[in-house]
């Protein structure tokens, strides 16, 4: 039986809001604790990879855990997954990422209230990127080329993954393995603009800002109207990255058919494309 639209929607709805939770409460953790002693750069990049494996773990069986617009475009772009569904997939993203960050702004409130109570771009950070992290040094293009690279890498990566004809990770380790790979992105793509490779988590947490009293929420330290690059160089990464796994590597794959066992031994096999996972 075919998953409805809606059983989708609200699947990559929750899916995301788990992602933010994680991603935004670790940066909020880490912003407001006293001397950085309840964490780091590293555990933000770990508890971002956590909340990924989780909310795709969420979101799976339904939708096939995009949880990302650049991700949802790319699979249009490339694996048949239908045009019609794109805006709404991406609107549910969008909800999920904000409910969630207004979840993460109520609860650490008074935390933020104590550090920065004029909610400047001290805080800001929590839930939105900035170019060089809120450190000046770095330019509108390089912060728009790291997030091209940084989501063409993501999307290589997870095209590579879930392909059932190039030794994907088994006993449903996928998710885990996602998880991993944005753990390995934070990790070395996070100086130039804090690696949002993901237009819902970063507009969805920074409309949240905006209507709670980040009145720059919109804007990077400078001044600059920045909400739009990390939503548009995350969907032109995913589209290259997408596009360099068909060149490079899908097109020299064999067919799934062809490693289909034969009439008489042929056995029901679970789908592995993650747009459409019934």
């Amino acid at each position: 039986m075919r998953n409805s639209l809606l059983g989708e929607l609200s699947s990559e709805f929750a899916g995301t809001m788990i992602l933010i939770l994680f991603g935004t409460g670790v940066v909020a953790q880490v912003v407001t604790s006293p001397d950085g002693s309840l964490g780091d750069h590293d555990s933000i990049a770990w508890a971002w990879g956590i909340g990924v494996t989780m909310g795709v773990y969420v979101a799976g069986r339904l939708s096939g855990a995009h949880i990302n617009p650049a991700v949802t475009i790319a699979f249009a772009a490339y694996k048949g997954f239908p045009w019609r569904k794109v805006l709404p997939y991406i609107a549910a993203q969008f909800a999920g990422a904000f409910v969630a960050s207004l979840i993460v702004r109520a609860t650490y409130a008074d935390a933020i209230n104590k550090v920065d109570p004029g909610h400047t771009i001290k805080t800001q950070g929590i839930f939105s990127t900035l170019p060089g992290n809120g450190v000046d040094g770095i330019g509108i293009p390089t912060a728009f080329l790291d997030q091209v690279v940084g989501t063409a890498i993501l999307i290589f990566v997870v095209f590579a993954l879930v392909s059932a004809v190039n030794n994907p990770p088994l006993a449903n380790m996928t998710p885990f393995i996602i998880g991993l790979l944005v753990v390995g992105i934070g990790m070395s793509w996070g100086t130039n603009a804090g690696y949002a490779i993901n237009p819902a988590r970063d507009f969805g947490p920074r409309l949240g800002q905006f209507i709670t009293g980040y009145s720059t929420a919109m804007f990077d330290q400078h001044g600059d109207l920045y909400f739009w690059l990390p939503i548009i160089a995350p969907i032109v990464g995913g589209l290259i990255g997408g596009g360099l796994f068909v060149l490079l590597i899908e097109r020299f794959l064999p067919s799934e058919a062809a490693l289909e066992p034969g009439p008489a031994t042929a056995e029901p096999q679970p789908s592995r494309n993650p747009a459409n996972p019934t």
